[in-house]
Order: C-alpha cells, then sequence, then structure tokens
C-alpha cells in the first residue's frame, strides 16, 4: 500500500485550443496494483478507446478530479490563467492529497498544494498523466455534445470547438454565440465588425 508521502498526481487539460466551450482538467492519482493497460495520451487514443478508459480509470484509480473552467473564467484569467487556475483546483478537490503532482507541459501554477514537477509530453510518458488527459479529454467532449443542441448549427458535437474550417465557416454565417470564447482571435475579429 502507498503511503500518502508516496502518492503521485497526474494532472493534464483538454480544451485550451478551442474557440469556444470550457476548459478541462483531471487529476488523478494511479494504485500500481491496479495497472489499466492502454493509458495514453488523449490525442493518440480514437473516442471509443477513451471512453472505454475512463470508467476504468475512475474505478481503479486511488483518486480522481475533473474540473470544468466555463467561458466566463476563460474570458476573465486568460487561457492560461484559467487552465492554471483549473490545475490547482483539480489537485485540491482529490479526496486523497498527494506528495507530488506530475503536471503535463512547460509551466507549473503559482500556488500549489503539493510539490510539482512539469513535464512536456507526459502525458505519453507518465501513465498518471495520461489517464488525467484521457478524464479531461472524455469530460470535456460530453459537455460539447451537450452545447450542441443549445447551439444549433455550429457542429459542436462533431469539432468539439475547435477551429477547424466547418467551425470557421459556422461563425461566419452565424456570429458567436455564447459558447464562443471572446478574447480568442477569430470570435474577436467578428465582434469587432459588429455584424452580428
Amino acid at each position: 500500500m502507498s503511503t500518502a508521502a508516496e502518492l503521485v498526481a497526474g494532472v493534464d487539460e483538454a480544451g485550451r485550443g478551442p474557440l469556444a466551450g470550457p476548459v478541462v482538467v483531471a487529476a488523478v492519482i494511479l494504485d500500481p496494483r491496479r495497472p489499466i493497460a492502454g493509458i495514453g495520451d488523449s490525442k493518440a487514443l480514437g473516442e471509443a478507446q477513451r471512453e472505454t478508459l475512463a470508467p476504468l480509470i475512475r474505478m481503479n484509480a486511488l483518486a480522481w478530479s475533473v474540473i470544468v473552467v466555463d467561458v466566463d473564467e476563460i474570458e476573465r484569467l486568460n487561457i492560461l490563467g484559467a487552465t492554471m487556475a483549473g490545475m490547482t483546483r483539480s489537485l485540491e478537490a482529490l479526496p486523497t492529497a498527494p506528495a507530488l503532482a506530475l503536471i503535463d507541459g512547460n509551466r507549473l501554477p503559482k500556488s500549489l498544494p503539493c510539490s510539482a514537477r512539469a513535464i512536456v509530453g507526459g502525458d505519453a510518458s507518465e501513465p498518471a498523466i495520461g489517464a488525467a488527459s484521457i478524464l479531461a479529454k472524455t469530460e470535456r467532449d460530453r459537455l460539447m455534445r451537450e452545447l450542441d443542441p443549445l447551439h444549433p448549427g455550429y457542429g459542436f458535437a462533431r469539432h468539439k470547438g475547435y477551429p477547424t474550417p466547418e467551425h470557421l465557416a459556422a461563425l461566419e454565417r452565424l456570429g458567436p454565440c455564447p459558447a464562443h470564447r471572446r478574447g480568442f482571435a477569430p470570435v474577436k475579429r467578428l465582434i469587432a465588425l459588429d455584424l452580428f
């Protein structure tokens, strides 16, 4: 049994790049006695693989948390600040406190409840970060599917808010909706034109 002094949490986010929807951050402490085959970078896995792995992670991990940072907070803090805030909250929300957090990327939030190390490409090299990336991605995809019928015509269920040609064309045609991030360049440009 791991002691609190040995517990390591992986932390990752999904949704920094999209033009719409929240950013979602997850933290996971894996149980070394219950390994989960197939964990890796969520971007390298297919949707069906992620959807199969997510419940296994929730069931077998020692602890996990998922934090949603909404569009209003992204607007207020900017996307980097919102992501960092979500990372801090995800660690604070864990029912068991880790001794160390391994965070995907090259930056660490300023105030964390434990020691931390940033790891570039950590979602592919550290199973706990890979597990966090899967929980974050599957939750964000679910939220974007829920937004789709609330804001018809944008195709959120398909592109999840990323700046695909389909999304950019819908944005030009329909203008921004409340789910769009007004500080992001393509959205900001349309707001500045004041056409909608």
